[in-house]
């Protein structure tokens, strides 16, 4: 049944008398109902008996000093949570406050106001690559393509971040303003050929002087040139040229290769004569030497005995001459015919017993030293000489006396 319909009494939901005698609920008393059930929530009471309450004539809220205390101790953590973070080995931590640079931080545990400062973390050990290429006009007007690779690391973290816009897009024009300055400085042969390794250098240093220019902080730590090639449709002509190029380089290791082997061989040989020529000077020097004390020493022992002496000389001076001759001539004193004594064969027929009867490695060096005849050898055959001469001697007086 509606609050309103017959038989009600006329109440309102309210808790009013009748409607007829009460006008719309009372706004005031809906408050301060309100009111009173926030304050039991929080455990405080209203004063008074009844519906009513004393503790203020308008409408408010009275909360407790321990929970605004609470709210703002856990605000408070929350806002010291915020601000910690952690900076890695590899990494720098830039931090500005309302924008502006306040300071660099090291890797470690950190703190920072939030929202008053702005943290930013820059990876200053990763080495970072970036690819450039293009078609470049050389020197001698000729047309190579070319592709380098450049590899660079941060140096400098608040450079990094706050001179230059866009560092990567500084980069890129740097490098390319290099690399187009240095292979238009060079001839087309040292670009696609043996001058590679020393652009790449050539390059580096470049563009490390245009980065410190712009105070980017960043620092190049390698450019290789990864292709440097004519166009496609000279290409062939290229090929051909760099191999002959090859085949020269490998002609004059060849010939090095050659000349390192003769030329050593040819100074041993130089200073092997020279050793040589040296020996004989020293040999004959000495020789001279030899000769000239023996001579003086003959001629004090002729002086002493002239006869011997002489007799002595000749003798050995007969054997000398006849050691080295296979022929013998004997003029005979009694007749008018010449004897001939053929040595060479009566030495050959008597070679086998002798040398069966002087075997040893003494005898052997005698007989090399002698013209391989020992002085053994030597006595026979004299005996033998001797024994021929008398023989026919004997022969040629018994000839005289028949006649």
């Amino acid at each position: 049944m509606a609050w309103n319909e017959p038989g009600n009494n006329g109440r309102d939901p309210w808790g009013g008398g009748n409607r007829n005698d009460q006008g719309p609920p009372d706004l005031d008393e809906v408050v301060k109902k309100l009111q009173q059930g926030l304050n039991g929530l929080f455990g405080k009471s209203g004063g008074g008996s009844g519906g009513g309450s004393d503790s203020g004539d308008g409408p408010g809220f009275d909360f407790s000093g321990k929970v605004v205390g609470v709210f703002a101790l856990i605000a408070l953590i929350a806002y010291g949570a915020l601000g910690l973070y952690k900076v890695d080995e590899q990494e720098r931590a830039v931090v500005l406050r309302f924008g502006q640079f306040l300071e660099t931080k090291t890797p470690g545990l950190r703190w920072n106001a939030p929202i008053i400062d702005e943290v930013n973390k820059v990876n200053v050990t990763r080495v970072r690559t970036h690819t450039s290429q293009g078609v470049m006009l050389t020197e001698d007007e000729n047309v190579v393509d070319v592709t380098l690779a450049v590899q660079y690391v941060i140096s400098n973290p608040r450079d990094f971040l706050l001179n230059v816009r866009e560092p990567e897009v500084t980069l890129t024009h740097a490098t390319d303003s290099a690399i187009r300055h240095v292979v238009g400085s060079s001839e087309m042969t040292a670009v696609i050929s043996e001058g590679r390794e020393a652009l790449g250098g050539e390059v580096q240093q470049r563009l490390q002087e245009y980065l410190d220019n712009y105070v980017a902080g960043l620092r190049v730590v390698k450019v290789n040139l990864e292709n440097s090639q004519p166009p496609s449709q000279v290409q062939a002509a290229f090929d051909d040229v760099i191999k002959a190029r090859e085949d020269e380089q490998r002609l004059k290791n060849q010939a090095e290769a050659y000349s390192n082997g003769v030329i050593p061989e040819a100074r041993g040989r130089a200073q092997r004569v020279l050793e040589e020529a040296n020996a004989y000077r020293e040999q004959v020097v000495a020789q001279a030497q030899g000769e000239a004390d023996r001579f003086l020493k003959l001629l004090a022992e002729y002086r002493k005995a002239p006869e011997v002496t002489r007799q002595r000389l000749y003798i050995d001076a007969v054997q000398e001459v006849m050691q080295r001759s296979s022929k013998v001539m004997v003029d005979v004193d009694s007749g008018s015919n010449i004897m001939y004594l053929p040595l060479d064969r009566i030495a050959s027929q008597a070679a086998p017993s002798i040398a069966n009867q002087n075997r040893g490695s003494s005898v052997s060096s005698v007989q090399q030293s002698t013209g391989g005849m020992t002085p053994g050898d030597i006595r026979s055959l004299t005996d033998q000489v001797i024994q021929e001469i008398r023989s026919r001697q004997t022969d040629d007086s018994q000839r005289r006396s028949i006649r």
